[in-house]
């Protein structure tokens, strides 16, 4: 199976480098030895084109890209495998589900995978070091998945801009940072994070 995700970028060296922090990830999440093939796409336009192309020759896919805003409460009553991720890109992104897929091959970092850093502060402060200003991030009481995307771009560039590494930039650093996580505190913090989770274990076995 194939994940294709949103991330890497144009060059071949930060593709590189996002599939080897998602792989990093989901092996500590438990899926070690029956891992998806990650397929970093680098945007997610070209992530839900990838995914489209893979679904309609019939292959076996799934879909990860960030949610960019918040998802609205009747896209994800019951239990999580009746959630409607398709439902909010529809109304984000205005995507149109492909006929064969399900739900369960769509899945989102709400509201982007900056907010899993929210959830491992610790390894967070790790990976930045000596200059990190804890304090500077949301509340750790905030759910993380009610936190903008521009909120938490602009906190973890604050709370860096003293650190040796140089302020928060994607390119340099999330994957590396995302590879260090606790797989555990970020599926405790984001639902959204379980379900992919959950959803791959099933797939996988």
């Amino acid at each position: 199976m194939k994940l294709y995700v949103e991330g890497g970028g144009e060059s071949k060296a930060l593709k590189t480098a996002c599939r080897a922090g998602f792989s990093e990830f989901l092996s500590k999440a438990g899926l070690k030895g029956k891992m998806p093939r990650i397929v970093a796409c680098g945007s997610r336009e070209d992530a839900f084109d990838s995914f489209c192309t893979a679904i309609n020759q019939g292959d076996c896919a799934c879909l990860l890209v960030d949610s960019e805003d918040a998802v609205a409460t009747k896209h994800q009553q019951g239990k999580p495998e009746q959630w409607q991720p398709w439902e909010h890109l529809k109304q984000c992104d205005n995507w149109e589900k492909p006929e064969s897929a399900t739900d369960q091959e769509c899945h989102l970092m709400v509201q982007c995978m900056e907010a899993w850093f929210m959830a491992d502060c610790k390894a967070t402060a790790i990976f930045f070091a000596r200059g990190f200003e804890e304090n500077r991030l949301p509340a750790a009481t905030r759910p993380i998945e009610s936190i903008s995307k521009q909120e938490l771009y602009d906190a973890l560039k604050n709370a860096t801009q003293n650190c040796q590494k140089g302020r928060y930039d994607k390119g340099s650093h999330s994957f590396k940072l995302l590879a260090m996580l606790d797989p555990a505190n970020v599926q405790t913090a984001s639902p959204w994070a379980k379900r992919l989770i959950d959803t791959l274990k099933k797939q996988m076995k």
